[in-house]
């Protein structure tokens, strides 16, 4: 959530930077400072009146601590309206309050100055290219018929438990894909990431201060009875972790990694491009998070995407990296890189992981700070990545190590699968 104190001393620059995401509100910046102007001035006039009623109520009381009970009762009489006033003022006060938090989460973080205009994915800036291309004979097939040639995906039967975008993993399948799992892990503890393990259902709060809430809601799954949401990625409940926490300098950078299941609604999806595990609406992921002072943020961005990078080439899977441009951002962030690997049998390029600062975004919604040497009170910086996201490496492994006679597996997996080939 933005600052009002920086939208009040930045307007131009915050309009400026919010036509880069091409934001559809900017009326709503000069309503934040129209309510904040309303709301210090609603908060003087209480705080007027509260002093004058407590300078009363101290003259009233040494007036009957002396014997001077007419005088003491004539100005009971003349502030016994003072209190009724308050009270009108703190509940308008409240009101300007809410609006003015209604409005605030309704604007987007701000984009960093090296994000590109834009509207679409089209436009989002190719950073580099890692490997070339793999080619692949005519025969070769799409995942989805690779996983039921080789029994490891059942999507049928996901769809008789549940529903459609909730595969069956079956046999080396499964084991692939545990594979992955603790392959990432490793890969993070080696990386100085501590791991968590954390609840998979939300309450609103944590939904609120990672910026899910409200403005991904209807992508969300609820439990109504409860008032909680299943997470869609492992950033909601360890970011969380810090929620109204005063960290120490001397604690950043705090480096947590963790591996959930993700749930997404994902409304809307439909067609050729999101079928078999393309697009999901339970899929697994390990989740990378950083906290950090602000003023290393944007290298620990880089460094997070060097990680990604760096799993993705063990994987021995061709990848682009894209910066995103500001049409095609998230709400919360600040600056976006996607790393995309080419599937060769869907002549496409497939989205693996997303690496985000959200520079004070977060922190200021989560009530996170931390107390510098000087003894000041700051906002750090938080950042997270996919490390990575399970179902399209999935895909592209199946896809790009296809032969004739079976699928290879790559060389950094088979201490965790006990098998090179799948056949």
């Amino acid at each position: 959530m933005l600052q009002v104190s920086y939208i009040r001393e930045n307007k131009e620059e915050v309009l400026a930077r919010l036509a880069v995401r091409n934001f559809a509100e900017p009326q709503l910046v000069e309503e934040v400072i129209h309510l904040d102007d309303q709301r210090k001035r609603t908060q003087a006039q209480a705080d007027e009146l509260l002093a004058k009623g407590n300078a009363a109520a101290k003259q009233i009381g040494e007036l009957m601590r002396n014997g001077k009970k007419e005088e003491a009762e004539a100005i009971k009489a003349e502030t016994s309206s003072n209190k009724e006033e308050v009270k009108a003022l703190q509940d308008e006060l409240a009101q300007i309050e809410h609006d003015l938090q209604q409005r605030l989460v309704q604007l987007p973080n701000l984009p960093h100055k090296s994000v590109p205009a834009g509207k679409t994915p089209e436009d989002n800036e190719v950073v580099l290219v890692n490997g070339d291309l793999p080619s692949l004979p005519k025969s070769a097939l799409p995942h989805w018929e690779l996983a039921a040639k080789y029994n490891l995906i059942d999507f049928e039967l996901g769809v008789k438990i549940t529903g459609a975008g909730f595969p069956v993993y079956k046999g080396k399948g499964a084991k692939l894909q545990r594979a992955l799992i603790n392959f990432f892990l490793a890969e993070a503890d080696k990386a100085g990431y501590e791991e968590m393990m954390v609840p998979h259902l939300v309450n609103e709060a944590s939904g609120f201060g990672t910026g899910q809430l409200p403005d991904k809601e209807g992508q969300m799954y609820h439990v109504g009875l409860d008032n909680l949401f299943l997470i869609p990625t492992a950033e909601v409940p360890v970011t969380n972790l810090y929620r109204d926490v005063i960290l120490k300098e001397e604690e950043l950078p705090i480096k947590n990694c963790g591996y959930t299941p993700c749930f997404r609604r994902e409304a809307g999806s439909y067609g050729a491009h999101v079928r078999g595990l393309n697009r999901l609406h339970q899929f697994d992921k390990v989740e990378i998070v950083q906290v950090v002072h602000p003023d290393h943020s944007y290298d620990v961005l880089e460094q997070m995407s060097a990680h990604v990078q760096g799993l993705l080439q063990k994987l021995g899977l061709q990848y682009r990296v894209l910066r995103l441009c500001g049409g095609d951002m998230g709400f919360t962030s600040a600056l976006t890189y996607d790393m995309e690997v080419f599937s060769a049998a869907q002549e496409r390029w497939l989205e693996v992981s997303s690496v985000s600062n959200f520079e004070t975004f977060q922190s200021n919604r989560l009530k996170l700070r931390f107390k510098g040497k000087e003894g000041k009170t700051q906002l750090p910086h938080t950042l997270n990545g996919s490390a990575l996201a399970l179902p399209r490496i999935l895909a592209s492994i199946l896809e790009n190590f296809q032969t004739e006679s079976g699928i290879k597996v790559p060389a950094c997996l088979v201490p965790y699968t006990g098998f090179d080939f799948i056949n």
